[in-house]
């Protein structure tokens, strides 16, 4: 069972990699599977900032962990709005047996209460002010490495964002549900290609109260039908709306790509499109400066 995992896992991280980064990404799923997480011993969990809890870790058979260090954008990391739907789905399907457990480690505090209460995330949350869980565990560095699903034991069955990657969302809820877990048998897979009009978009200066747009269009130069099977972003800030229906050989799909500042400041964005095209996932860019 435990390989087959480390197969599927390599399977959601590998596709279109280069080769160094391929070894990267093998290396970090071989050190953490099976890895027990260790939790520090005076954690306090907290709704908002202001009510708190101590020591708020169920003993369950799976519990999904994620780390979030102060580097970087809080609203590009956190995505709050998705894990809402995934822990609704999580619920569904295992009647609130497994919990979705953040430790946060912020530069500023104000900031991340600020972006639970927008996003309305009524679920207690650990401050980790003195980043302890990153210094037991030293997690890698890499915010696609830095979210586990553990077992009753805290040991590591599965690493990798599941908000970030469909294939890893798809191995939680398989391991969750006790259902088979194999190998992608490619040959059965119906690829076809995509020309895409481009890769990266400059959205140029603008007001940061503004919203800007750009438009990526996919055609599909193969012999089989298009189907995008998610589309995800590096950040909350960006969203993408596309029409869900296949696209026939020689048709084209346009991608509209929205983004809409919370800040001015310059900013570089990664749009993910997974699809069964032989370059998936196919990854967009956009860049500009919110002034």
């Amino acid at each position: 069972m435990k390989c087959i995992i480390v197969v599927f896992l390599c399977l959601c991280f590998l596709s279109s990699c280069k080769q160094v980064e391929k070894k990267r990404v093998l290396d970090i799923v071989a050190e953490w599977q099976g890895k027990e997480v260790l939790f520090p011993d005076d954690m306090v969990f907290t709704l908002w900032g202001q009510d708190t809890l101590n020591n708020f870790v169920p003993r369950v058979d799976y519990t999904i962990v994620s780390y979030v260090d102060s580097v970087g954008c809080m609203s590009c990391k956190l995505q709050l709005s998705k894990w809402k739907s995934f822990i609704a789905e999580l619920i569904s399907i295992s009647q609130n047996d497994v919990p979705v457990i953040f430790f946060f480690h912020p530069k500023n505090m104000e900031e991340l209460i600020y972006r639970l209460e927008f996003d309305k995330y009524n679920f207690p949350v650990c401050v980790d002010i003195e980043n302890k869980f990153d210094k037991l565990n030293n997690f890698p560095s890499d915010m696609s490495f830095q979210t586990f699903l553990l077992d009753k034991d805290n040991k590591v069955l599965a690493i990798g964002n599941p908000i970030h990657n469909p294939k890893v969302k798809e191995l939680y809820l398989k391991i969750i549900q006790g259902e088979k877990i194999g190998s992608i048998n490619e040959s059965n897979v119906l690829n076809t290609m995509v020309d895409i009009d481009k890769t990266a978009a400059s959205l140029g200066d603008f007001a940061w109260q503004e919203e800007r747009k750009a438009t990526f269009t996919l055609k599909n130069m193969g012999n089989k039908p298009l189907f995008i099977s998610d589309v995800t972003t590096s950040c909350g800030c960006t969203s993408v709306d596309y029409s869900k229906e296949p696209v026939n050989p020689s048709d084209s799909l346009r991608l509209h790509v929205t983004y809409k500042a919370d800040h001015p400041g310059y900013f570089s964005k990664m749009i993910t499109v997974y699809c069964n095209a032989d370059a998936s996932p196919i990854r967009l860019k956009i860049s500009g400066n919110a002034k």
